[in-house]
């Protein structure tokens, strides 16, 4: 393995450039080829079988273009589909639900966490198992959001729909008083403004992009990988489908132009 090969991250759309920003502040000098499943998104609706299957698509395509570590960006995939992501691949696969429940224990002063994300994670109660493994005592309040993603990848970040079914998300939450609210599902950093203002600042948000980095970090340092090249990083995107819309949004988020954005089929 090379130290300047690439970092492959992947997600079922547009949400795992939350995990890229993060990335490209906390590791700079890295080279990203990041994958979002556009023409397929979302996943958090659909079979076990289906996210399996794509999981495996995008696996092996990244894995041909020789990446020396593996980000599960979606926290579907993650909680769904890792052990048969890890079982195709021969380099490091990190997921974001660990790390996630990991910063969330941290954080808790009251311990007591809610978790939102979309039914397929909620369903799998792998944040549950994940944060009880850290913490037995903690109290966790999990909710569905299966129209978060939707309109993430719409780009309504900001309007007043989003708020109004946030708002009703979020309201069994906040009822329950949580103190920390894990934002189990990588589109949902794109609505940080807008669900910090819901819950109020006594609420700390659990960001799974920036868990993501740290671990990657974390890693990359313990195995000696680093990329030392003194070239300017090399950042490649792939999407699935609708290349303009997933530029628009996100150059507007990385504050960045693409200079390419490819379309494949898998």
């Amino acid at each position: 393995m090379k130290n300047n090969q690439a970092i492959g991250v992947f997600d079922s759309g547009i949400g795992g450039l939350t995990v890229v920003r993060s990335l490209m502040e906390r590791l700079p000098a890295e080279n990203i080829i990041y994958f979002g499943d556009t023409a397929r998104v979302p996943y958090g609706v659909k079979s076990v079988e289906t996210i399996n299957r794509y999981a495996s698509q995008i696996t092996e395509f990244l894995i041909k273009k020789k990446v020396k570590l593996l980000i599960v960006a979606c926290n579907t995939m993650a909680a769904v589909a890792y052990r048969t992501i890890k079982g195709l691949s021969h380099v490091p696969v990190l997921e974001v639900i660990n790390a996630s429940a990991r910063n969330a224990v941290t954080q808790a002063h009251a311990k007591s966490i809610g978790v939102i994300g979309t039914p397929a994670t909620i369903n799998s109660n792998a944040y549950a198992r994940a944060i009880r493994l850290l913490d037995k005592k903690v109290k966790i309040f999990s909710q569905a959001c299966p129209l978060f993603v939707p309109l993430v990848e719409e780009g309504l970040l900001n309007h007043r729909a989003t708020k109004l079914i946030a708002e009703e998300y979020l309201k069994p939450l906040l009822a329950e008083k949580i103190d920390t609210l894990v934002l189990g599902c990588t589109h949902y950093p794109l609505l940080k403004p807008l669900l910090q203002d819901i819950v109020g600042r006594r609420v700390k948000l659990i960001d799974s992009a920036e868990a993501m980095a740290d671990i990657t970090a974390e890693l990359i340092e313990k195995q000696n990988i680093g990329n030392n090249s003194k070239r300017e990083p090399n950042y490649l995107f792939y999407v699935s489908d609708v290349p303009y819309r997933f530029q628009s949004i996100g150059e507007k988020f990385l504050g960045r132009k693409f200079s390419q954005v490819k379309v494949i089929s898998l």
